[in-house]
């Protein structure tokens, strides 16, 4: 056996059925490989969070955040803590180690909350709550529910008993969240009446929750029968509350409805929903967002296709008044991309066909590299499916950028069997010849290629745990891909190709042959007038080396762009201290500027949610039209996502009062750091022992900020807000003990007044509603409604409240942060476009180098922190990407000169490509770092091509001159080829073809650009570095030769 292709080519029929049976498994397996938008990657980051309504944001930071952050801070593999207090309610992102298993973190995060229960308020009404934040969680499909009668709390109700129920009912679907506003039972209190009764707040809480309950009473057993007791305790509706009596005045009751108004409302005074929809006409005086997430492992295209099938018959049922809004579908984008990976097959097999077409100019020789492209892919299928990896952004982009080099191998095992033939071989002795010249050159540019992408599989950091998928689907594709050239191609090689006849060939193959001769003839002598000029030749091959570093260090570098993903979102900002109606007022107005663009289609906009925002911001959602309908309201041609979303900012400054900060939703959502990236895209983290140090030093940094030129000003926002206005309450304790009165009993009655809280929880079959006791709204809107509220002292007499305190106005945070238990803020911004993001943070670093003295620590965090490892780390790889190409070609060779030589070929083609980038006005973006990679695996297969071919003369006695000579003539025509059909391959990602097509223009670019740079200098350079390498070889010969001779 010559080769390892013999056995294959001897038994044909084994090989093509075993090629159709793995054809048949690979179809099945992509039939049931599950769709998402990201890998299924465990993050490693937990968020807990917990509410005390009414609460301040200093109080909730000191009495329930700084207890947990203490416990938090005690389990291991925990990396850092970050919280965010306001009004009524506590968040903290926990960010752990990535060795650190999610599970057991999760198990440590819950004994940690249990530990801290006797530190937090006794009062406080709910147990903290902890999940896991992953964006595979996320919801997959949003639906809006308006209607032009039904009160808010009803159709809340409506949603999650009636819809909601239906869609959880799905396969695939693991749970319908309905965001809204649900039902409560509102008590208002009049100030006024309670003092006529003697009665305080506080009473009227003790009545209603002794006269709503729900106990275990137990059973009754008799002889014969069991009966188990029930009553009803728990009162349900606001009219049953009205008749509790809260006190017997001179043998008469008081109900409830003599001192407050009894109602079926909202929970929520302040939420309000605002619904948009281009040319659809909605009151939307209530409304409702179901939210649908998919079930671990589950399609997610099958589920949305599931949930549009169920939707029709959904609408049918509504009441007349009710009308449903599809807003959001995960799955569009996810199958855009599936259908760009087939469009750049068929593109990739027509361009493929040409290029074989128009080298060899026969139908049966094209046939067989482009058979390579589908058996590749389905074999990568089945490896897929084994994995147990999914058909995501990432893997598509993985097989959308192999179709480019998958036929490479046949081609060359091809165009070898074919100038074979063209010698007078049949095709049966062509194909044994070939594969005994070939079969080791296809091993070594397959693991060589496979060396390459091997470090993005060991990259650190989330960023590598999430791109492992991308690059071992990029690698079995390259193995799938030798397999087939050395099995399936040889067979159809010997068994399909015809024997060619001198006088049977097409004008198409007389044209080919023709060209190719005068190319070569041409080309020969450029080599031998090369060959005179050898130092001339190094010293390119040098400055191309300077070139490289030059350009990799200079060019301004990016992480991932954000893609086209049809969506914008975040939050607009409001003074502090404003009130709910105005902010109710300002998402009318940035309802109708939205409504004025021209490529809108849907927008949310929301205030009034404490749990997610503080008071003063809002949140707004706007989904775009397609590419092809949008309209840029400038009359620009450019109308990306970047264009729109730069518009309706500057659209949303001229609403006044607020400042919008809006930006692209990203195509992958792969954010990995804790902080929130709501109020910009970069961050910038400030901590210290002392806050007022930490806010001297931020207001710095804004400064600076705003005079770095690569920085949008409008975007620049910090969350150090010290200017919330606050009333204090100073109270007299002196007066207090006269009246045998303390602070508790004062700020209890304030307490039950003004903050909200619930004093029931009605439990029904399908939600808790709460029982909320309040002073109706007139009564709590200013200073001089506290005043003149009263007491009830132990004699029963009623001491007004301004008597017993003073009550003086004052400013503090909105929202408390800690960064590791200690006071923090964030500084955030997004990009003007006029610098590139590598440059902007080192501006950012060199602004805050004085920090230190001041007693603030200050660094990067959120995506740039992410970008600056990820740059770190992609130039390592490329390193250790070029050692382990070395380690594997020296390994193959068994040779230390040899790879040497091949890997030459490597700076000239990262320099083209890092120039390609320069003349385009592009960034070297992660996706660019991924083109370099691809790039160097690529361009090293010429340089094995001619190598071996070199090599194997000398063997057979030619000097080196004619042995690198003759290799560069004969092996011009296959190298030539892979590299068109590799650059055709990835014209369409150049130009941007296909959904999100703008974001990976880079790396389209950086190998395209690459490929024909290095193309053109290498045919030139490599012959010379060879030569020049040959004179080591030749030292290398003579000293083995001596040691021989010595022993």
């Amino acid at each position: 056996m010559k080769s390892i292709c013999d056995p294959f080519i001897k038994r044909p029929i084994a090989t093509i059925l075993l090629s159709i049976s793995i054809s048949l498994l690979g179809i099945a397996s992509y039939r049931h490989l599950p769709v998402s938008a990201l890998p299924k990657v465990d993050y490693p980051v937990i968020v807990v969070t917990a509410q005390f309504p009414g609460m301040s944001a200093e109080m909730m930071a000191n009495s329930i955040a700084s207890p947990l952050e203490k416990e938090f801070m005690k389990i291991d593999g925990l990396k850092e803590v970050l919280s965010e207090s306001r009004l009524g309610s506590t968040t903290l992102t926990l960010n752990f180690e990535l060795e650190r298993s999610i599970d057991a973190a999760t198990v440590d995060v819950q004994a940690a909350i249990a530990r801290s229960k006797y530190k937090l308020p006794s009062d406080m009404p709910f147990d903290p709550q902890y999940m896991k934040k992953n964006p595979n969680s996320d919801p997959i499909f949003y639906i809006g529910l308006a209607s032009e009668s039904m009160p808010s709390s009803e159709l809340y109700d409506y949603a999650n008993i009636k819809i909601g129920q239906q869609l959880s009912k799905i396969d695939g679907v693991s749970q319908v969240q309905v965001f809204g506003i649900p039902r409560a039972v509102r008590v208002h209190l009049d100030n006024r009446k309670l003092q006529l009764f003697h009665l305080s707040p506080d009473d009227v809480v003790k009545a209603v929750q002794s006269h709503s309950m729900i106990l275990s009473m137990g059973r009754l057993k008799g002889q014969t029968h069991t009966l188990t007791l029930t009553s009803n305790g728990q009162l349900v509706r606001a009219k049953d509350y009205r008749s509790i009596v809260v006190k017997a005045e001179r043998g008469r009751p008081v109900y409830l409805e003599d001192i407050a108004r009894c109602e079926d409302a909202s929970a929520s005074e302040d939420t309000k929903v605002t619904l948009w929809v281009n040319q659809m006409k909605i009151n939307t005086n209530s409304l409702v967002v179901l939210a649908v997430n998919q079930a671990s492992g589950a399609n997610t295209v099958e589920v949305s296709k599931r949930i549009h099938a169920l939707l029709p018959h959904v609408e049918a049922s509504l009441p007349p008044t009710l009308k449903m809004i599809p807003i959001y579908d995960k799955a569009s984008s996810i199958l855009d991309s599936i259908n760009e990976v087939k469009e750049t097959i068929v593109i990739a097999f027509i361009l493929v066909a040409i290029v074989i077409f128009l080298f060899l100019g026969r139908v049966r020789e094209t046939i067989i590299p482009i058979v390579a492209i589908p058996l590749s892919l389905f074999i990568t299928f089945v490896v897929m499916k084994g994995l147990g990896y999914s058909l995501d952004n990432l893997s598509l982009m993985a097989l959308t950028l192999a179709i480019g080099f998958l036929v490479d191998d046949a081609i060359v095992f091809l165009e070898n069997v074919v100038r074979h033939m063209e010698s007078g071989m049949s095709p049966l002795e062509a194909s044994f010849k070939g594969a005994s010249e070939i079969s080791f050159t296809i091993l070594s540019m397959t693991f060589s290629l496979m060396a390459t992408f091997l470090p993005i599989v060991f990259m650190e950091g989330q960023i590598g745990r999430i791109f492992r998928e991308f690059s071992i689907t990029i690698i079995v594709s390259i193995f799938a891909s030798g397999i087939v050239s050395l099995t399936l191609t040889p067979v159809m090689c010997s068994r399909f190709l015809k024997r060619h006849k001198r006088n049977d060939k097409s004008i198409i193959e007389q044209t080919a042959n023709y060209l190719e001769q005068s190319f070569i003839k041409i080309y020969r002598k450029q080599l031998l007038w090369v060959f005179q000029r050898r130092p001339l030749f190094l010293g390119i091959w040098g400055v191309c080396i300077i070139g490289m570093i030059y350009l990799f260090v200079t060019l301004p570098k990016s992480f991932l762009p954000a893609g086209d993903s049809g969506a914008i979102m975040g939050v607009f900002m409001a003074q502090t201290g404003v009130s709910p109606t105005q902010m109710h007022r300002y998402q009318e107005q940035i309802k109708a500027v939205i409504s004025k663009h021209p490529s809108t289609k849907v927008a949310i906009i929301t205030s009034g949610t404490s749990e997610w925002l503080p008071d003063n911001q809002g949140m707004v959602v706007v989904v775009l039209k397609d590419l092809k309908h949008r309209k840029s309201i400038r009359g620009l041609k450019d109308v990306s996502i970047d264009t729109i979303c730069k518009e309706l900012q500057g659209m949303m400054l001229q609403v006044p009062g607020i400042l919008p900060l809006i930006k692209p939703m990203p195509v992958l959502d792969i954010q990995t750091s804790s902080s929130s990236n709501n109020r910009g895209k970069y961050v910038y983290t400030l901590t210290g022992m002392d806050s007022e140090r930490v806010q001297k030093a931020a207001q710095a940094i804004l400064k600076n900020l705003a005079a770095i030129p690569g920085i949008d000003r409008a975007s620049i926002n910090c969350n150090f807000d010290t200017n919330n206005p606050i009333m204090n309450i100073d109270y007299n304790r002196r007066r207090l003990f006269q009246y045998g009165l303390a602070p508790y009993t004062l700020e209890a009655i304030i307490k039950n007044a003004l903050s909200l809280n619930y004093s029931y929880l009605i439990k029904s079959d399908s939600e808790q509603y709460k029982v909320i006791v309040a002073s109706q709204r007139d009564q709590r809107m200013s200073m001089e409604n506290i005043a003149n509220m009263q007491v009830k002292n132990q004699a029963g007499k009623m001491i007004p409240m301004d008597a017993l305190a003073s009550f003086n106005k004052t400013s503090g945070m909105i929202s408390v942060f800690h960064k590791n238990n200690f006071p923090s803020a964030d500084i955030f911004f997004n990009l003007s476009g006029k610098m590139a993001l590598s440059k902007t943070l080192q501006a950012i670093e060199k602004s805050a180098k004085g920090l230190a003295a001041s007693g603030v620590e200050g660094e990067l965090g959120g995506e740039s922190k992410e970008f600056m490892e990820s740059m770190r780390s992609l130039t390592f790889l490329l390193c250790v990407a070029v050692f382990v190409m070395y380690v594997v070609l020296g390994c193959l060779y068994e040779h230390w000169i040899h790879p040497l030589t091949v890997l030459s070929t490597l700076p000239v083609a990262l320099a083209g490509g890092l120039l390609t980038l320069l003349i385009f006005h592009q960034e070297c973006s992660l996706y660019a770092f991924i083109g370099l990679f691809m790039l160097m695996g690529i361009i090293k297969k010429n340089g094995i091509i001619l190598v071996d071919f070199a090599v194997m003369k000398q063997k057979q006695g030619e000097k080196p001159e004619k042995a690198i000579l003759d290799a560069c003539c004969e092996r011009f025509r296959p190298i030539l080829m892979t590299t068109v059909s590799t650059v055709l391959g990835i014209l369409p990602i150049a130009c941007g073809m296909g959904a999100d097509g703008a974001s990976r223009i880079p790396l389209g670019l950086s190998v395209a650009g690459g490929l024909i740079f290095a193309q053109v200098m290498t045919l030139y350079v490599t012959p010379v570095i060879y030569l020049f390498m040959d004179r080591f070889v030749k030292m290398e010969q003579v000293e083995s030769s001596e040691a021989l001779a010595t022993e």
